[in-house]
């Protein structure tokens, strides 16, 4: 292998490219966030284009550009599910053949009377419900008792939204990690989810303090194996949370995608041998979930402009790779994630200019790239595409 320093492995939160063949299966036949955004008068993304988005397979928006700067194809998510965990884990190497819990009716009653038992505080809601429409119909209530707002979505998530004035953020993490403890083995849903609000009745607002609890992988990914073989790992981002801190050596947490590729620039500058591992949440908990098209397209804009300044300040040494985790089509029915292929976008110097990798079988695919790429054994579930793409 060549001699490759660093991988930064940037994460697009929801940016799916168009349905897989099973999304009927989850309910998301047409699904196609790319598409969706694409039409927005807010959607310029030059720079992704001339990595080559708009050449892969698949892909019927946007201008094909001529001659890519990198390799680029689309994946497919082996894991049975379209959420966060199931699918960063699954890109850092580790298929879920079966799904995570879910729970359309609400959690049983015996969680929830463990879980009031333990927090002394009751609850309110226990249904799937849109973030900001749970604390809209239930904030009220929930000030005025103090009785903590519990939903879910379609999603394996058991989500916890309080008033900070009422319930300080502290106390509201500490609330997050008994239900962590009681959702285990057959209730062992993906995240626990602090969603923290402020604001008044009528004008109730989530804020930036949101904190994932999740499962812990239940096997080595990628991560465990670069730290294994004396390599540096940085999390940018919820990574951290979503791998409950397995593998991750350095973190940097960020309130939205503008910090996160901030930090990641400045990680740029610094020396390490290894892998920074980013992932960009607006993109699904601000615009996908909402289904703002707009707002979507704009932020996928703005990511564009800072990707220019990254691809800039590039080394030699360096590899780029672009993907996403699932879909969350912000112009599909609904408010939740949708199932679809997501992109694998590779560039740097060492890397092969319009090269097609077709249409890979599993996210895990880009875990044992980046252990290849880095000189480690690959003892993960994907097939590294490393040969194929250097130079």
């Amino acid at each position: 292998m060549k001699d490759l320093n660093r991988v930064f492995l940037i994460v697009l939160d929801s940016f799916g490219i168009g349905e897989m063949t099973d999304a009927v299966e989850f309910g998301d036949v047409g699904s196609n966030t790319l598409a969706s955004i694409a039409k927005s008068a807010k959607f310029h993304t030059p720079m992704l284009q001339k990595l080559g988005l708009f050449n892969i397979d698949g892909v019927t928006v946007g201008e094909k550009e001529s001659c890519p700067l990198g390799s680029f194809g689309r994946m497919k998510e082996a894991s049975r599910g379209k959420d966060t965990t199931i699918g960063h884990w699954e890109i850092a190497g580790m298929i879920s053949h079966e799904p995570l819990p879910t729970y359309p009716n609400g959690f049983p009653q015996e969680v929830m009377e463990e879980f009031e038992n333990q927090t002394g505080r009751k609850t309110l809601c226990n249904l799937p419900y849109s973030g900001t429409e749970v604390i809209a119909k239930y904030g009220k209530e929930h000030v005025d008792t103090g009785a903590l707002i519990v939903y879910t979505s379609a999603d394996s998530v058991f989500q916890i939204a309080a008033h900070e004035d009422i319930v300080p953020i502290d106390e509201l993490y500490r609330y997050c990690e008994i239900a962590r403890k009681i959702l285990q083995g057959k209730h062992g849903v993906g995240r626990v989810i602090a969603r923290p609000f402020t604001g008044v009745e009528g004008d109730y607002k989530r804020t930036s303090n949101r904190h994932d609890f999740s499962l812990i992988p239940p096997k080595d990914t990628m991560l465990d194996q670069l730290v294994a073989n004396g390599l540096s790992t940085y999390g940018v981002g919820k990574i951290y949370d979503i791998f409950a801190g397995k593998g991750i050596q350095h973190t940097q947490r960020i309130k939205n995608n503008t910090e996160g590729m901030e930090r990641t620039l400045e990680l740029q500058k610094e020396d390490f041998r290894g892998l920074c591992f980013v992932n960009l949440v607006d993109f699904d908990m601000t615009y996908g979930h909402r289904r703002d098209i707009d707002g979507y397209a704009q932020a996928a804009t703005e990511f564009d402009v800072q990707l220019e300044t990254f691809m800039n300040n590039m080394r030699d040494d360096d590899v780029l790779m672009i993907t996403a985790d699932h879909g969350c089509d912000p112009g599909y029915t609904g408010t939740d994630h949708t199932r679809e292929h997501t992109p694998f976008l590779i560039y740097g110097k060492q890397i092969k200019e319009n090269y097609s990798m077709g249409t890979r079988e599993s996210f895990a695919d880009i875990a044992a790239t980046v252990l290849d790429l880095l000189g480690v054994e690959n003892n993960t579930d994907g097939k590294s595409v490393a040969s194929q793409v250097l130079n």
